[in-house]
């Protein structure tokens, strides 16, 4: 989830395709339909318009935002994004996010609080559990970022917690989101111990702290694809993928921004959206104090094609509201 306010989901795409792939140390397969799982911004109703409208297409939605208190890691119910989504035939399954993040930044300290108090990790699991029980959550994600390598016996125990108490209310699917390519803190193979799934979030390449550069270039993300594929396999693999972009600007904040926001920036900045070549990305200069880098849907469909070619075919976009139009035609058919 993007750093500046959140990262990070499964819409069936029918790429019904009959040739094989072959993956390192796997027989040949023949190839699944992808999916992707779509992560909406409760607090955006752009996202709400993009359900929608679209929700036909999307195997999941993660629409459920529960925060873990930075003071008690006690989860803030009810959440101060409501989940305002109704379930109903035709939708997709609806899941919901546990996050540390608090105010401006993840927070770890939930985690170590929980992983040493055995009587607050019971309430905060039964909460959660009870709460996505109500809600008819098919799915959890677990997004716990900014843990290092000694958290990792208390992130287990939280994990474990929370997803057999979400189990006993009839939750199917506990992910957990991962940074890219850090696998002393977050080692695949441990966390899927205590998870079905691992969502790899393959951006913020460049993030808003960084010089302005692309957010997922192609070849970045095969290596850190790569990384992951050989601690785990592909499997269970949802690759993360981004449809947002960053407004970098001498002097101010940088903004994470959607496709149709980037494209307004550029004009007002003078500039407009071009493809850069070497990393596909679609990039504006305003003069020498703007710069805005944005995933599209041919960047989209690029990483989709080259993260299949290698045995996954299950991916998370970050996040529903902020995407080209186009992927709902040329992507996510």
């Amino acid at each position: 989830m993007p750093r500046s306010f959140y990262r990070t989901l499964l819409c069936i795409v029918p790429f019904a395709l009959t040739e094989t792939e072959t993956v390192a140390g796997q027989a040949p397969t023949r190839t699944q339909r992808a999916q992707f799982w779509g992560f909406a911004g409760p607090w955006d109703t752009a996202s709400s318009n993009t359900i929608r409208n679209h929700g036909g297409k999307l195997a999941a939605a993660i629409t459920g935002w529960i925060t873990l208190d930075s003071a008690t890691g006690q989860p803030l119910l009810p959440s101060p994004y409501p989940d305002t989504t109704n379930p109903r035939t035709g939708t997709p399954d609806r899941m919901a996010i546990i996050t540390t993040w608090q105010g401006e930044g993840f927070h770890p300290e939930p985690i170590r609080r929980l992983g040493e108090d055995a009587g607050g990790l019971a309430r905060a699991a039964g909460a959660i559990g009870r709460h996505a029980g109500e809600m008819r959550y098919a799915g959890l994600v677990l997004d716990f970022e900014l843990l290092e390598g000694r958290d990792l016996p208390a992130f287990l125990r939280v994990a474990r917690a929370i997803g057999d108490s979400a189990r006993s209310h009839g939750v199917r699917i506990i992910a957990i989101a991962i940074p890219a390519t850090d696998t002393v803190g977050y080692p695949g193979r441990t966390l899927l111990t205590v998870a079905d799934a691992l969502i790899p979030m393959l951006y913020d390449q460049h993030w808003s702290g960084s010089e302005p550069g692309p957010i997922a270039e192609p070849e970045w993300v095969r290596q850190a694809l790569a990384l992951r594929i050989a601690e785990v396999g592909p499997a269970r693999i949802v690759a993360g993928l981004p449809t947002y972009g960053y407004r970098w600007r001498k002097g101010r904040p940088t903004e994470s921004i959607g496709y149709i926001e980037a494209r307004e920036m550029a004009k007002s900045d003078r500039g407009s959206l071009q493809r850069d070549p070497r990393t596909r990305f679609l990039r504006s200069r305003g003069g020498r104090d703007s710069e805005i880098w944005v995933s599209d849907a041919q960047l989209l469909a690029i990483l989709v094609n080259q993260s299949r070619a290698v045995g996954v075919h299950r991916f998370a976009i970050w996040r529903l509201g902020q995407e080209d139009p186009e992927i709902w035609r040329s992507v996510i058919r």
